[in-house]
């Protein structure tokens, strides 16, 4: 299904900026500064590219599909599971966001490991998400539910993904990621010793 391979490609774009992100990190503990700008601009990739962008696909168009026409099993993966899991990633968010804002007041290092936390923990689970997407949900769609409304989805899909073409959401998400892809490289930044 068209609908279900621009995810699979918009998640392989996620999925490199959460190796941004786990790079951003180990570059922390390595003894880097934390760079808020950088975490901004995360911030607004995971909000508008992530959020905005991809689950607009998924929330309003895949998966009230898959409740209305694949029975209860659907309904139970979707709302008892990957709907949770979007407002869980979610808050993790909203939790790095006010990490970053109390550690540029204060500097504190206790907002520092707040960043840390916050971060990882939105990486690691959203890479395990996609995971699932891909390899469960995005499939048992792709299997279950009728041309007709598979059709449907590709329609609404297709609207949403060019009118975020004519917006620039893509060229101005998919730059920032290779500039900070750039940047984060493990190996543009030196580890410290083994002890």
């Amino acid at each position: 299904m068209y609908a279900t391979d621009i995810m699979v490609e918009e998640h392989a774009n996620i999925s490199r900026m959460l190796r941004v992100i786990k790079n951003m990190c180990c570059s922390i503990l390595d003894g880097a500064a934390v760079d808020t700008k950088d975490f901004t601009d995360i911030i607004d990739f995971v909000r508008n590219y992530a959020d905005v962008h991809h689950h607009q696909k998924e929330e309003h168009t895949l998966f009230p599909e898959m409740v209305e026409h694949m029975g209860p099993l659907a309904d139970t993966i979707v709302t008892h599971g990957m709907l949770v899991e979007h407002d869980l990633l979610r808050s993790h968010i909203r939790s790095l966001d006010e990490a970053l804002k109390l550690y540029g007041e204060t500097g504190r290092t206790e907002y520092k490991l707040d960043i840390l936390t916050e971060a990882m923990a939105y990486a690691n689970r959203l890479q395990v998400h996609i995971e699932k997407e891909n390899n469960v949900v995005y499939p048992f769609s792709d299997r279950e539910l009728s041309d007709e409304i598979k059709e449907k989805i590709n329609a609404e899909v297709r609207r949403l993904f060019d009118e975020n073409e004519k917006n620039g959401i893509n060229e101005k998400y998919l730059t920032m990621l290779t500039r900070l892809e750039a940047k984060y490289n493990p190996l543009s930044y030196v580890s410290a010793p083994a002890e």
